[in-house]
């Protein structure tokens, strides 16, 4: 049997926790939420709150209830730091239950002192509770979230906001006088009823120009919404990537091709819709 000499084995235990140290993956960061995950917690809460856990407590599996794998459901007794949205009375001290994923060895993280972001319903009749709008609802706190956040609610309270888009109404697209020539008019179904369009004009010798139009007249000057604005949030997450065929209402073929052309054109100018948190 070969033995080691009592002067190194400080050293040869030292360099083997230094190979396990190296060895051991890291842990896996947890992308921000983006300007949609942001939008849609903001859009279904009637709550928006910073909050510092106080108190945390996994429910035992019966008393649980029906969970996604890898879940665990939490009591969390909470302080409130600072109302960010809305105007339910709410007071120093908040309960609630939320959904954490389990870490890597299957425990419950720790949570208590965690400052996070709720986004929730008051609960009638039980004054200091709230309930979580979903299963992704309480997010991790910080400056930079919240400097991210709060012009999504500023959006959504403004009296020109954008409304919730629902699908396509119907399409029309007409050739003009020189070849080339063409305008279509799409025309948006939303949650609310209120009017929206989008145009698309082509011009000979030109690239193709689209725009967004909210209200019943459709402005020839109507211009693309900026990225990761409430507006840009309504058509690019919410429209079918296709045009519906029994919303083209063009009757020869050449024009509702022209007019599913242009659809497919502002759908790919909007871009991907990226999320990072499970939808409400």
């Amino acid at each position: 049997m070969i033995r080691l000499r009592d002067s190194l084995r400080p050293a040869f235990a030292a360099a083997a926790l230094a190979v396990c140290v190296a060895a051991a993956p890291p842990p896996t960061p947890v992308p921000p939420p983006t300007y949609a995950d942001l939008a849609d917690l903001a859009d279904a809460a009637g709550l928006v709150v910073h909050a510092k856990i106080k108190r945390a407590i996994p429910l035992s599996p019966e008393r649980a209830g029906t969970l996604a794998p890898g879940q665990a459901r939490v009591y969390v007794e909470a302080e409130t730091v600072a109302l960010i949205a809305g105007n339910a009375p709410l007071g120093q001290s908040i309960k609630y239950l939320v959904d954490v994923p389990l870490d890597a060895k299957g425990k419950v993280p720790k949570l208590k002192k965690r400052e996070v972001v709720l986004f929730g319903r008051a609960v009638t009749g039980k004054p200091g509770e709230i309930q979580l709008v979903g299963p992704s609802a309480q997010v991790d706190w910080d400056p930079a979230l919240e400097a991210r956040l709060r012009p999504v609610l500023a959006e959504l309270v403004s009296a020109d906001a954008a409304p919730a888009v629902t699908g396509v109404r119907d399409a029309l697209s007409v050739a003009g006088t020189l070849a080339g020539e063409s305008e279509t008019q799409i025309f948006l179904s939303t949650k609310s009823g209120d009017p929206v369009s989008l145009t698309v004009v082509r011009r000979p010798g030109m690239a193709p120009v689209w725009g967004v139009s909210f209200g019943e007249i459709v402005d020839q000057a109507a211009r693309p919404p900026e990225r990761e604005t409430l507006a840009w949030y309504r058509l690019a997450c919410f429209l079918p990537r296709q045009l519906p065929a029994a919303a083209n209402l063009a009757q020869d073929a050449e024009s509702r091709t022209r007019a599913a052309q242009d659809y497919r054109f502002v759908i790919e100018q909007l871009g991907a819709c990226p999320r990072t948190l499970a939808r409400q």
